[in-house]
């Protein structure tokens, strides 16, 4: 390696011409950034005392191997994000100073227009891509050369490229009164320049070291750098251009930065079975590509498998799916953001790809998936336990009764992770508060839409309060309400049977029930069907509510249905019961002294609370505490309560220092972390710690 410093625009100068290598992230300064560049460029030509401004590196690797005839474009391993961004500004100067209105001016030596494009922009006497200095990827690569050939961009241009470039010409036009300042500014930019030697420098590792700082690396770009970096030259060109690219363009230019981290994420959980911290996308494939079975079959079916897998993904989540059922289930999915069940999904539309999973069940599925959520949510249930759950879904599935065993799963699921049945799912919908529902316009289009073949568009209609929200309530309307009208204006205002959808919330206002109903556009006439039966009632009162609120939730179990097993069919994916122990309480004559009894019973007391799934096991040596899993056991002694706490001693927060390792020591309990309870004055820390692993288990910590 080869490091010396060098000012910017006399780098360009000399240099024949850089690339961008196809495995590098695409041009992705925003407005931000390329504002910042500009206030320092500004500053510094404003200050005579400021020799120069440091903007970073940029680290190269010739192409190929240069001689004194002919000289290889330099292929850039870092710095493309600052060479893209001054080309940008250099060539919006050249644009400003070559109009009419200005002559060829030259605010500084070397700033001309001419000199500005063929000493920095272009190789003048080169022809082809050999005529332009620099050389992006793709996209960004066609948009830039238009630019600086003055034509129309492409038909589908680089987003970034182009509105950067309209930034630096207005900014420019700004300051026309000053561009001497913008030109001294620029002419004191330096880097350190990095050039690599072929045979000794690792280019992976070095762009791995050179990136910790600037606008952060997503996940994605370490992970196609790591992929295709080493590769030899033309393969490495094959899987991009076969694999890698058409996933860019699956999810396009801005979908590609906000959600192809997260597709890696649920692509490695499937593969892995594990769910990956969201800063450990890298490290986790880098381990999941070097594992045996993936390292055997190479590099390219590796790559063809992330591919697969990111047209699954597309089409689920960014609404590219071709058949038309699919299309809406997965949109009607997409609403109450079911992001956790993706790794799930993403095997089921591998089988269902393969050919394993017919269409009609992969929908059903699809379906109870989207009505395991959304009742989830209307009854209230914590939703820190699905990532879990459908991170590890895929075990459960048996592929040659695949719908049933899904069903099964669902119905069998434990209390916290349960399947809302009906009778709960349509008592909660009832009276739950969906105004103020996170994914109102959600429920009110899947009601209305149900059955239905022409669908109705719910975004051009408002939510209408039936009985108004009016504090200050006619007294009409009052008398409607009956004697008990406050209670029923804050029981039901904001429920079920109180709220519809309609085209003239304005002209309805705070008007009384049958004038609503009569009124040009009323109920009466009203064509949604969320308004049937609306206008044959005369008046509106916490009866009528009731009513309709009980309609409108039996209509609900068929929109959002759970699975229907009978229980022969149920009955063979059902684990056997425990058979119970026959060790009690008694059994532990310590838990029952004068010392300990008092505090045991302080523990077991706070410890049940945690959850109604939480259950208590005498064994014949220690007590077991559980949710799926042991989470917490306590083995009884004389003056203390030792406890054993199922998690890994490096997952356990412990400030206090009171937890010992003992994963590789002979013990009791089920825990790698022992922890002791003497007096009730420890009970709450030791609680904290006790709960971290019940937490754990639920899923709380992914």
């Amino acid at each position: 390696m080869k490091a010396t410093e060098a000012k910017l625009i006399e780098f360009l100068k000399k240099s024949p011409q850089f690339v961008i290598p196809i495995y590098q992230r695409t041009y992705s300064w925003t407005e931000k950034e390329c504002r910042q560049l500009w206030d320092d460029i500004v500053r510094t030509g404003r200050d005579d005392k400021l020799v120069a401004h440091f903007v970073g590196s940029i680290v190269y690797v010739e192409k190929g191997l240069s001689n004194l005839t002919t000289q290889e474009p330099l292929l850039v391993i870092d710095g493309q994000q600052r060479l893209t961004t001054l080309t940008l500004l250099l060539a919006a100067l050249a644009k400003a100073l070559e109009k009419p209105d200005e002559g060829n001016r030259e605010p500084v030596d070397g700033f001309s227009p001419r000199k500005l494009r063929n000493y920095y922009l272009l190789n003048p006497e080169e022809e082809g891509e050999r005529h332009y200095k620099l050389i992006l990827s793709q996209t960004d690569k066609s948009s830039l050369i238009a630019i600086l050939d003055n034509v129309e961009q492409p038909k589908a241009p680089s987003l970034r490229v182009t509105a950067n470039f309209a930034l630096f010409e207005e900014l420019i036009a700004s300051n026309q009164g000053d561009l001497v300042t913008v030109c001294k500014g620029i002419a004191k930019l330096v880097v350190v320049d990095i050039a690599l030697n072929r045979d000794q420098d690792n280019p992976q590792l070095i762009f791995e070291s050179m990136n910790s700082t600037g606008r952060e690396l997503s996940q994605a770009d370490l992970i196609r750098n790591f992929v295709l970096m080493g590769l030899e030259p033309k393969l490495q060109t094959r899987l991009y251009e076969q694999y890698w690219r058409p996933m860019e363009l699956d999810f396009g230019q801005e979908a590609y930065g906000t959600h192809f981290d997260a597709f890696m994420r649920h692509y490695l959980t499937v593969k892995t079975g594990e769910i990956p911290r969201l800063d450990g996308i890298y490290d986790a494939f880098k381990q999941h590509s070097r594992s045996a079975a993936v390292a055997q079959l190479g590099v390219e079916e590796l790559v063809k498998d992330v591919r697969h897998f990111a047209h699954y993904f597309c089409a689920m989540a960014l609404g590219v799916e071709q058949d038309a059922e699919l299309k809406l289930a997965f949109h009607d999915l997409r609403e109450p953001k079911v992001d956790v069940a993706y790794p799930f999904l993403l095997e089921l539309y591998h089988d269902y790809s393969s050919g394993m999973l017919p269409k009609l069940d992969f929908v059903t599925i699809v379906r109870m998936i989207e009505a395991y959520v959304f009742r989830r949510a209307i009854c209230t249930i914590p939703t820190n336990s699905m990532n879990k759950t459908f991170s590890t879904f895929t075990k459960a599935i048996k592929k040659d009764q695949y719908l049933e065993s899904i069903q099964a799963h669902f119905l069998l699921l434990p209390s916290y992770r349960r399947f809302p049945n009906d009778d709960e799912f349509r008592r909660d919908l009832q009276t739950r508060d969906l105004y103020n529902f996170r994914s109102r316009s959600y429920w009110l289009r899947r009601m209305e839409n149900h059955g239905r073949k022409e669908r109705v568009v719910v975004d051009e209609y408002t939510i209408e309060h039936i009985m108004p929200q009016n504090e200050n309530l006619s007294a009409a309307w009052k008398a409607d309400l009956g004697v008990d009208w406050e209670r029923v204006q804050q029981t039901w205002l904001h429920t079920l049977g109180n709220l519809t959808l309609t085209g003239y919330n304005s002209e309805y206002s705070d008007r009384l029930f049958k004038e609503k109903r009569d009124m040009d556009g009323g109920f009466k006439i009203s064509p949604l069907k969320l308004n049937a039966g609306l206008g044959q009632l005369d008046t509106w009162n916490e009866h009528a509510i009731v009513t309709r609120a009980g309609k409108l939730a039996e209509s609900a179990l068929g929109v959002w249905q759970s699975p229907k097993l009978s229980e022969a069919a149920l009955l063979p994916y059902k684990r056997s019961v425990a058979v119970s122990t026959g060790y009690t309480i008694a059994d532990h004559p310590h838990l029952l002294s004068p010392a300990m009894s008092g505090l045991f019973e302080a523990f077991r007391k706070q410890v049940l609370a945690l959850n109604p799934c939480v259950t208590e096991e005498f064994l014949k040596l220690y007590v077991a505490y559980k949710a799926e899993t042991n989470f917490v056991d306590v083995i009884p002694q004389a003056k203390r309560l030792r406890l054993s706490i199922n998690m890994d001693f490096a997952e356990i927060n412990d400030p206090k220092g009171i937890c010992r390792d003992v994963a590789n020591q002979g013990r009791w309990g089920n825990g790698d972390v022992d922890v002791t309870l003497s007096t009730l004055d420890e009970l709450p820390y030791v609680l904290g710690l006790v709960r971290q692993a019940f937490e754990k288990q639920m899923g709380a910590d992914e």
